[in-house]
């Protein structure tokens, strides 16, 4: 088996505080427990590091351009160093699946840490929402660089949280004051009623929680409208209904369905619209390929697409 190198990736665009970030990591003698260290730098800021100052005994600072991601070059940069794990700056304009292709067997991601200048992340936000995006959705933390009272903390939470729900959020005031994200995330709708009643705009939510969390869903009963799609493949009485979600873009736009198992005589076919209501059981399914929801359902309508088929967070 390759040997198991742990990942630290630096996400954020030019100037969001990547490289001091990782400056004072590198500095900090708790991060040093006697582990080879390969800093790959993939983007060149204005901002150079001082290795002088590492308190990081064995490490290795190597620059990676776009055509160095391979898998070939990563793997040679491993074995020349005989590394124990890797800290990434990744430039801000490529997307991560680059670096997920070029990872060697063996590296595993550790952690991701996303930084962003709040005087400019509306503005990237706005322009290029599809790499704001993808800094997000797989970040543990979001830090906001040089925030002021100027900037309103539920704005930037409302778009961090329209990627993800994953991600710690910190809001880093100039001056150095540092604010944890406190700001609570209520689901649109009662999960604790006797049928949770999902309404047309709020389906993204619904199926993202539903997916991240399970068993909190375990025996409930559910109530929505959406789409179906059937294949000759599925058992008699099993179908998929959902909606199709846009996360960030056009560029990602999927459907997102749940199993369906009914006793409906209804000849249902793919894209027609069905309002049903459910109860949600955890099990395996061959069309997950695993466990996940499968939805038990006791009525099953034809019914009117919504006036806005797309599911969005927003």
């Amino acid at each position: 088996m390759p040997k198991e190198v742990p990942v630290y990736l630096f996400l954020g665009f030019l100037e969001a505080g990547k490289t001091k970030f990782i400056q004072e990591t590198m500095e900090d003698p708790r991060f040093d427990s006697g582990e080879r260290t390969l800093l790959l730098v993939c983007e060149e800021g204005e901002e150079e590091y001082d290795p002088s100052r590492f308190a990081v005994q064995d490490f290795w600072v190597e620059m990676a351009e776009e055509k160095d991601l391979t898998v070939e070059a990563l793997t040679a940069m491993a074995k020349k160093y005989r590394v124990d794990r890797v800290v990434v700056e990744w430039n801000g304009m490529l997307t991560l699946d680059k670096f997920f292709e070029a990872m060697p067997d063996g590296w595993l991601i550790a952690q991701v840490m996303t930084f962003f200048d709040s005087n400019t992340f509306l503005s990237y936000n706005k322009n290029m929402r599809q790499l704001v995006f993808d800094k997000v959705q797989y970040a543990d933390m979001v830090v906001f660089n040089r925030f002021s009272d100027e900037f309103s903390q539920e704005e930037f939470h409302k778009i961090i949280r329209g990627a993800s729900r994953r991600p710690g959020i910190v809001y880093e005031y100039v001056g150095g004051r540092a604010v944890y994200d406190e700001i609570p995330d209520p689901l649109p709708y009662d999960i604790n009623a006797k049928i949770i009643e999902i309404a047309d705009r709020d389906y993204a939510f619904f199926y993202r929680d539903l997916t991240e969390d399970m068993q909190k869903y375990a025996g409930k009963i559910v109530s929505f409208k959406g789409m179906v799609a059937v294949d000759k493949r599925m058992k008699y009485g099993t179908i998929v209904v959902g909606r199709h979600i846009m996360t960030c873009c056009e560029a990602d736009i999927t459907f997102s369905g749940l199993v369906v198992k009914h006793g409906s005589d209804l000849p249902l076919k793919t894209r027609e619209w069905v309002k049903l209501t459910a109860r949600i059981d955890i099990e395996y399914n061959k069309i997950y390929r695993g466990e996940g929801p499968v939805l038990k359902a006791a009525t099953l309508e034809y019914t009117d697409p919504p006036e806005q088929e797309l599911a969005t967070f927003y």
